[in-house]
């Protein structure tokens, strides 16, 4: 089996299972809870938020666990539009947003908040001078998803910081579910990013968590009420295992980028598939280096991963959150692809599991799929 639907979700690391199984069998003790159990679990919780802090380079009271990172997103949209709206209710995002954040803008949108949708050109990237048009006294978020995680287009962040330093009441919060391991993203004091939301697996971890980033000082409302867990910001018991072991799943990660070769198996990809005249890259060249997405002429998405299903390949159709919707990707369109051409369109994403061999091998099931479809694509 190749799997190269990361970007959906990565397979847990045997080491953060088992830490997730060592947790849930020793340490089961509810964190809150007064005994000793309830205080060793406690400890864990806090070894967790510190080395998660560490990696991150912040500070453990400015990390917050939640589900994951759908939820990260809501609280971080949503907090921030409730904690300011007495300032202002302009918000700003781009068109190619993660449904999290598309949604939650509408649903804001529908309760009297006003967004900015910022357009992006041909590789996906939004424009500077459209952002600075659009930044006003009564803007009070800027929203943006760090790595695109259907096309891999890394928005120019410390560009867009730049900017921000001019709006210091505007936050800024930032998609950044695809960045682990992939893209540097800095943090912290220094940083002009407020806010930044996490999910655990899609970095080995496992489902079901994620954390969140907000700089010391920001207020958001909880979207979560109940016993003050986390600060009063979310409450919940938490799920220590999976925590732990999504800490276990980061440090991992992250030691290993260092060492990747995941440009180079991106890069490989490329030259394979630019062979192919009837081939489109969606993907820029310059993009993260575990994303690459590519579409086969008059041969729908669909269809596409199904026969490479066959060869025991897995690739997905853009985003896994809406690939069973059967609609087109709003993110190929807002780039500018027509909508027949956006139908086609695969997802390749990389993991540090995978390896030339499996390049190979997906080149070599790419010709034969390419020359089983050449009636469909000779239909034009």
């Amino acid at each position: 089996m190749i799997y190269f639907d990361n970007s959906a979700t990565t397979p847990i690391y045997p080491q953060a299972l088992e830490s997730y199984v060592k947790v849930s069998q020793n340490y089961f003790g509810n964190p809150s809870s007064l005994h000793q159990l309830g205080e060793t679990a406690s400890k864990l919780l806090n070894q967790a938020r510190y080395q998660i802090a560490k990696i991150m380079g912040v500070m453990p009271s400015e990390i917050y666990f939640t589900s994951g990172g759908s939820e990260g997103d809501n609280w971080v949209i949503k907090g921030t539009a409730r904690a300011k709206s007495f300032y202002g209710k302009h918000l700003i995002t781009s068109k190619i947003e993660h449904p999290a954040v598309m949604n939650t803008m509408k649903e804001l949108e529908d309760q009297g908040f006003e967004v900015t949708y910022l357009n992006v050109d041909q590789k996906g990237y939004i424009d500077l001078e459209e952002l600075k048009d659009a930044l006003r006294p009564d803007t009070i978020l800027l929203s943006l998803i760090a790595v695109n995680n259907e096309m891999g287009v890394v928005q120019p962040i410390e560009a867009i910081s730049e900017i921000l330093k001019d709006y210091p009441s505007v936050h800024f919060h930032l998609d950044a579910v695809q960045t682990v391991g992939q893209v540097d993203l800095h943090l912290g004091e220094e940083s002009r990013v407020d806010m930044a939301v996490f999910s655990g697996h899609k970095f080995h971890g496992p489902r079901g968590v994620g954390f969140v980033y907000v700089k010391s000082g920001k207020n958001l409302t909880p979207l979560v009420e109940g016993g003050g867990q986390e600060g009063n910001k979310r409450s919940g018991t938490e799920n220590l295992p999976a925590i732990v072991a999504m800490a276990k799943a980061l440090r991992m990660v992250t030691d290993q980028a260092g060492q990747s070769q995941l440009p180079k198996l991106r890069d490989k990809l490329l030259k394979g598939l630019v062979k192919y005249p009837d081939i489109d890259l969606f993907s820029p060249q310059e993009g993260a280096p575990h994303i690459l997405t590519f579409g086969i002429q008059n041969v729908r998405g669909e269809v596409t991963v199904h026969a490479f299903e066959e060869e025991d390949i897995y690739l997905s159709t853009t985003s896994a959150c809406s690939s069973r919707s059967n609609r087109e990707s709003s993110t190929l369109l807002a780039m500018g692809v027509k909508p027949g051409h956006a139908q086609t369109a695969v997802r390749i994403s990389l993991s540090f599991d995978n390896n030339l061999e499996e390049v190979d091998e997906f080149l070599r099931v790419l010709d034969k799929v390419y020359q089983q479809f050449e009636p469909v694509r000779q239909s034009k």
